[in-house]
Order: structure tokens, then C-alpha cells, then sequence
């Protein structure tokens, strides 16, 4: 299937062991797209002393519409994040994501890399997260210009604790996974 925003290809593979031995061949499906890479932005500041960040809201219908248990109503709050566009390098595309979803214009050059790129889900698609943070002043947030997308409009904003986000993923009300391995990564790099 294709022409959507995700393209499903069945591929033949042999699977190579260590000790040099083949598998047969076996039909393998994956999921690609247009853009395959994306980033993750931990936008924070201080205030009274106590590091906060910046959460969104996201609607993910695949959730809303998953057929087993447990069910899920399809709203996250998560870091934003967003494809990285053909030609652009992760670090631009991580300042128009910051753009877009929380309305701080910031050049790229001042996004600091937060760890290594991780590969989400390996055995679905190639994709590759690219981790950023930044600090960010809160005086100086415009209106999201968002990216023109339905699941985009609209979005809700918090700015918790730091440490109220990561108790938030230990107890479940944050289940993004993304976003709980940048708030950690933060808690390791911050100051």
C-alpha cells in the first residue's frame, strides 16, 4: 500500500546468522515514507529556581482506534518533535518543529544535541529520532505557526516541573516514549 503518509513494502529477505548459515528466504513487511527521520525537542527554562519544559498536546488516532486492549482515547502530551524535510539537516529541522509547535523562533545553531540518535521501533521502520534541547524564554513564545495539519491544530501547551514530568512517565500519565527518554536525558545534562 502507498501514497499515504506512511507506505507499507513487502520485501523477500534471508536472515544471516553469526556463524555464517543463511535463512531462507521469508516475506518481511516495512513501513516507509518520504521523510523517515525525525526530531525531539526538550525546549526548558527556569523559574524560581526550578527547571520546567514545555509538553504539548498531540491527537494520535492510531491509538484512538487500537482494536485491543488497553484502550486509549488517542491524546498524549508529548515533547514536540516532527519529520525532518528532504535537504534539511536534524538541527533545522528541529528549530521549525519548535516553530511550529510552540511558537519560540530560534536559530539552529543554538539546539545542543541530547544523546545519541535512538531507532523507536526497528522492526516496523527505519526511522531515526534525533534529540535536542534548548532553553528558551518564556516571554518571548509567539503563537505556534503550526504545520497546516489537522492533528497539529489547536494544540494544548503545559509547562510542568521537570521532575513532575519524569513522576508523570513513572506513573503512566506521560506513556510517550520518546519524550520520557529526552526529559531524562535532560535530568543527566542539565546544570
Amino acid at each position: 500500500m502507498s501514497g499515504g503518509f506512511l507506505n507499507l513494502r513487502r520485501v523477500d529477505v534471508r536472515a544471516r546468522y553469526p556463524n555464517g548459515e543463511e535463512s531462507p528466504p521469508f516475506a518481511y513487511d516495512l513501513v516507509t515514507r518520504a521523510a523517515i527521520d525525525a526530531v525531539v525537542i526538550a525546549a526548558h527554562f527556569v523559574e524560581g529556581g526550578v527547571r520546567k519544559v514545555y509538553l504539548r498536546s498531540a491527537v494520535r488516532p492510531a491509538l484512538a482506534l487500537r482494536s485491543m486492549p488497553p484502550s486509549h482515547d488517542g491524546n498524549l502530551w508529548e515533547l514536540p518533535a516532527g519529520l525532518i524535510d528532504p535537504g534539511e539537516s536534524p538541527a533545522e529541522a528541529a528549530a521549525r518543529e519548535l516553530e511550529e509547535e510552540l511558537g519560540f523562533r530560534v536559530d539552529a545553531r543554538a539546539l545542543a544535541r541530547l544523546g545519541p540518535t535512538t531507532f523507536p521501533v526497528p522492526g516496523f521502520i527505519a526511522e531515526q529520532h534525533h534529540f535536542f534541547h534548548v532553553e528558551v524564554d518564556p516571554a518571548r513564545r509567539e503563537t505556534p505557526t503550526e504545520d497546516g495539519s489537522a492533528l497539529e491544530k489547536g494544540a494544548a501547551l503545559l509547562t510542568p516541573p521537570l521532575a513532575d514530568a519524569l513522576e508523570h512517565c513513572r506513573r503512566g500519565a506521560i506513556v510517550d516514549s520518546k519524550t520520557e527518554l529526552a526529559l531524562r536525558r535532560l535530568v543527566e545534562s542539565a546544570p
